[in-house]
């Protein structure tokens, strides 16, 4: 009883914390009254199975769809409405705020509405030659597309019409195709078809819940895709500021300067050089105006306008057009026409062309969504991801169905729909009112419109595609990330735009894989005073257990693709403990005793990992070392049972904790220094 006592003096209570509450291990009292201390991995050990991959399917389906069906079944009841109407509504959320909609937000989307159609009107034109087509298909997708999401969108600043770097896109992958010069009705036609599988594969991403898709494709790769996309932009438009007539249809940077600096020794009139250069300083210098003076916003969003406006009278009253400078020429005046004959779904090149679509689709998704959500926020509401990709992609196959070609949300119109004060997207509907209106009464007048301009216009705009910043903090946070930017960048800069993207995504993938192929293994130690366990190397203070080896898999998947690697470096971190043993001499009985291994991260094991456990349990034993085995996770502990691995360690080696596992050793070498 002497020797009971001295032990329950000196042995101190275990403290257990977690959520908040504080459990002791009355081990005294235990063995007091004569019981033995059951230890936490019994109820590891005593687990149930873990449901099956049917059982949580018909889960998911009872909680996320019958679990809906029948709220919505307890609204419509509630609100002894419609269920077609509930249906509606969620198909369409402008029956939801239209209701609530008040006449002081009419006349701020109003307002917005005008500014944002006279910023649209001249930049549409201008994406329209940049990808190739007339300067009304540019228009035609201005009005359209913005009807449809206005009645399907979830975002109410989201401006919507075509934008460069999707005009880019389709100019230089479908030219592959197609020549628009030798035949532009055949490239239309393709343009089209590009169009509808676009708006087709982003409905099925928003109906399907495959949003995740477009997250393949990650910031930095966008952010370089973007910056080396204006670049390319900016020096297509050297073939409107010069008036060149000899210009390469390549998008890489070596053709198109080469091209540039053969066509200038063909003859070419500097006056389209004034013009456009002359608007590009009065368009950059009201940009500079608007951002110094936030109610001045209105000034960079007229200033594309009255350029227009300006240049065009300058060569309608001096006969400029003579002289050398190019214009635009014949603009077909009339609202859309349908151009469901024109899709091309028995071509030849049908696999190449859903290709196109679906690398539109995904660009076009990442751009409106992260121009959406920084908008979102700062207004504090919250964009439904998967409406936004049905909204998109409805409105882009209607598009295609009458003579549009892809559009997406724009950055700079948006901020200028933002800065105009729009309450809804109600100024989407008045924006494209008022390009149905320019399109029927303007268009006789654009004639004299110089192509100048409209490089000028889309050089202004092309600043805000390179995010210096973003890069340089993208180089300070991720060398890795870095990597992705530059090889999106230069993949898009000297190769094409397919290319670009190609790269930045294989790199992520590539960094992806290597780090689930090559997980760290940490070797942990106890921070003094606590029952925390760190990485030796983050935490040099932390202290390590004399005998004991505790690694740590720090990967979420024990599988065929690295069992091998993580086997490997558990033995080689066992044979660098056993040489430094062995250098300081150290007897067998004060060596390494015992292996514990952390599966807390790992969520996952297939049968090579559970192979792997039981060839280290092997190669351990034959060294009389055990293996113990903390924190497994259900699933994982599911497989090592039904492996029988459980048996082979004995259950005796499986502990809830890290913790649990080294104090149980330690009172067990305790234990046996007293009995010797």
């Amino acid at each position: 009883m002497k020797s009971l006592a001295r032990c329950h003096t000196l042995r101190k209570p275990t403290k257990i914390t977690k959520m908040g509450i504080e459990l002791q291990n009355h081990q005294s009292h235990h063995e007091e009254a004569g019981f033995a201390e059951e230890p936490m991995s019994r109820w590891l050990i005593n687990t149930p199975e873990p449901p099956s991959m049917w059982q949580e399917l018909v889960g998911y389906i009872r909680t996320n769809v019958l679990a809906k069906k029948k709220h919505r079944r307890n609204n419509t009841k509630n609100s002894s409405s419609n269920p077609v109407y509930s249906c509606l509504k969620s198909v369409f959320p402008i029956l939801s705020w239209g209701r609530q909609y008040k006449l002081n937000f009419f006349k701020k989307d109003l307002m917005a509405g005008l500014t944002l159609a006279s910023l649209c009107i001249p930049q549409s034109i201008g994406y329209a030659n940049l990808a190739g087509l007339d300067p009304e298909y540019g228009l035609y997708t201005s009005v359209v597309p913005p009807l449809i999401y206005s009645t399907m969108g979830t975002s109410r600043e989201l401006a919507i019409g075509p934008v460069a770097v999707v005009s880019l896109l389709l100019s230089s992958m479908v030219r592959d195709i197609q020549d628009p010069v030798t035949d532009p009705i055949a490239y239309r036609k393709i343009v089209f078809t590009v169009t509808f599988f676009a708006g087709a594969f982003q409905a099925i991403f928003g109906l399907f819940r495959l949003g995740f898709l477009v997250d393949f494709l990650s910031h930095a790769a966008l952010v370089g895709f973007m910056a080396g996309a204006a670049i390319v932009i900016g020096l297509q438009q050297l073939k409107g500021l010069f008036g060149l007539s000899h210009f390469t249809n390549k998008t890489d940077v070596v053709s198109v300067l080469s091209s540039v600096f053969h066509s200038l020794h063909h003859p070419w009139q500097p006056l389209n050089f004034v013009i456009g250069s002359s608007f590009l300083i009065f368009i950059l210098l009201a940009r500079f105006i608007g951002k110094r003076n936030k109610k001045l916003f209105w000034i960079p969003a007229m200033a594309p306008l009255i350029s227009v406006v300006l240049a065009t009278l300058i060569v309608y009253l001096t006969n400029a057009e003579t002289r050398g400078v190019k214009i635009v020429e014949h603009i077909k005046p009339g609202f859309n026409q349908l151009s469901v004959n024109q899709l091309q779904f028995k071509s030849p090149h049908l696999g190449q062309i859903a290709k196109i679509g679906l690398i539109s689709a995904i660009i076009a998704l990442t751009e409106a969504i992260a121009v959406g959500r920084s908008f979102a926020t700062i207004k504090g509401y919250r964009l439904d991801g998967n409406k936004e990709m049905m909204a998109l992609g409805f409105m882009n196959i209607a598009g295609s169905l009458s003579s549009c070609y892809v559009a997406t949300g724009s950055f700079s119109r948006t901020a200028v729909n933002f800065s105009a004060g729009c309450e809804t997207v109600v100024s989407n509907i008045v924006m494209a009112i008022t390009v149905m209106i320019s399109l029927e009464v303007l268009t006789r007048f654009l004639y004299f419109t110089p192509t100048a301009i409209l490089a000028s216009i889309i050089l202004s705009a092309l600043p805000g595609l390179i995010d210096v910043s973003g890069a340089l903090h993208i180089w300070k946070l991720d060398k890795l990330d870095f990597l992705v930017l530059i090889a999106a960048f230069f993949g898009v800069l000297f190769a094409s735009v397919e290319i670009g993207l190609l790269l930045a995504v294989g790199i992520s993938f590539a960094r992806i894989m290597l780090s689930s192929i090559r997980p760290n293994i940490e070797a942990l130690g106890r921070l003094s005073k606590t029952d925390i366990f760190g990485d030796i190397n983050q935490y040099p203070m932390a202290n390590k257990t004399p005998g004991l080896l505790t690694l740590r898999i720090s990967s979420p998947l024990l599988c065929f693709a690295n069992a091998n690697f993580i086997r490997d470096r558990i033995l080689n971190s066992v044979r660098e403990v056993e040489e430094e043993e062995n250098e300081q001499e150290v007897t067998k009985e004060n060596g390494l005793q015992e292996v514990i291994l952390d599966m807390s991260c790992v969520m996952g094991v297939d049968t090579s990992g559970v192979v792997a456990l039981e060839e280290l349990h092997r190669e351990l034993a034959s060294n009389d070392i055990r293996l113990v085995i903390a924190g497994p996770r259900w699933r994982v502990l599911h497989k090592l049972k039904r492996a029988k691995l459980d048996e082979k360690l004995k259950s005796e080696n499986i502990y809830m904790t890290v913790g649990e596992a080294v104090d149980i050793y330690v009172r067990a070498r305790s234990t046996s220094h007293d009995l010797c």
